[in-house]
């Protein structure tokens, strides 16, 4: 694998900081990642985020097909050089924007009739919004392999009760297995970055424990009580897009067993459930009401 110094000197190309560029600049790494998401012959890869090819290579060699999005044109034909030179003949490269990509449409048109395997080194900025598009698209992926920087990657696998628990802890939790699968310096990226990353493995779960009646609603309550996260619970919802009244949130708190002077990183998955069903049936009556 040659440098990324190398390539993007000899390209004429540097990175871009808008769309968070930092590429892979020991081979070793992504030879790990690969390897520890267990990657096999007969799986179909998705790559976030191809970049100069660092994983893309890896990733074809121990799949059975390879789709790499990358949204910066400016590096397709070096991307496309080094696939050529590598011999992977197995990657379709996409130029796609991955926060535009329908993902149900893209399996239907490349007739995929398998669950997918998803790989990145995922830019901070938009790190968040990709996993909840991979949440709501979860029924085509099996799991997925992602580098974050590590404060949020510990966010995404944060437990109930402390500041880092948020939003996408409760969403991740309620429909996946998370866990770590190696933590990476900084020092072997190029540029630097200011933090060292962490790779996780986000396994979705096949059934879940404890489903919602309507799981967008669920994450719209996950959404509003962390919207306020110092506020008590009925003051939280009381001032969310939500629109409750701050009585309606809190009979629905007591109709759900949760005291309405906790915080939102207190309650388990289990219990956010729980207030989105107490909140949907509230939201009903009173729809009833004034129908």
């Amino acid at each position: 694998m040659t440098s990324p110094v190398s390539l993007l000197k000899a390209w004429k190309l540097r990175p871009k900081k808008q769309l968070g560029q930092n590429f892979l600049a020991d081979p070793s790494i992504p030879r790990m990642i690969v390897n520890r998401a267990g990657i096999s012959s007969e799986e179909i890869v998705l790559e976030i985020g191809a970049g100069l090819g660092a994983l893309t290579v890896p990733a074809a060699k121990a799949a059975k097909r390879v789709y790499a999005v990358e949204t910066d044109r400016g590096l397709i034909d070096l991307l496309q050089t080094e696939l050529l030179l590598y011999k992977a003949d197995n990657v379709t490269v996409l130029t796609r924007d991955i926060l535009k990509f329908d993902l149900a449409d893209f399996v239907r048109q490349e007739g995929i009739d398998q669950p997918l395997v998803v790989i990145g080194n995922l830019p901070y900025h938009i790190s968040s919004q990709i996993v909840v598009r991979l949440i709501e698209g979860r029924r085509w992926i099996d799991r997925a392999a992602m580098m974050f920087q590590k404060e949020l990657a510990r966010r995404f696998m944060a437990k109930p009760g402390g500041r880092d628990y948020g939003r996408l802890s409760v969403m991740l939790a309620y429909c996946a297995e998370v866990r770590s699968l190696a933590e990476v310096r900084a020092d072997l990226f190029f540029p630097k970055p200011k933090i060292d990353s962490e790779v996780i493995e986000v396994r979705f779960r096949k059934t879940i424990e404890h489903p919602a009646s309507d799981e967008a609603f669920l994450f719209q309550v996950v959404k509003a009580a962390f919207g306020q996260r110092r506020k008590t619970l009925r003051n939280a919802l009381a001032g969310s897009e939500l629109h409750i009244a701050p009585e309606a949130a809190g009979l629905a708190l007591d109709a759900a067993g949760i005291d309405a002077a906790r915080r939102a990183e207190t309650l388990s998955v289990r219990e956010f459930v729980a207030l989105s069903h107490a909140l949907g049936e509230a939201r009903s009556d009173l729809e009833a009401l004034a129908g």
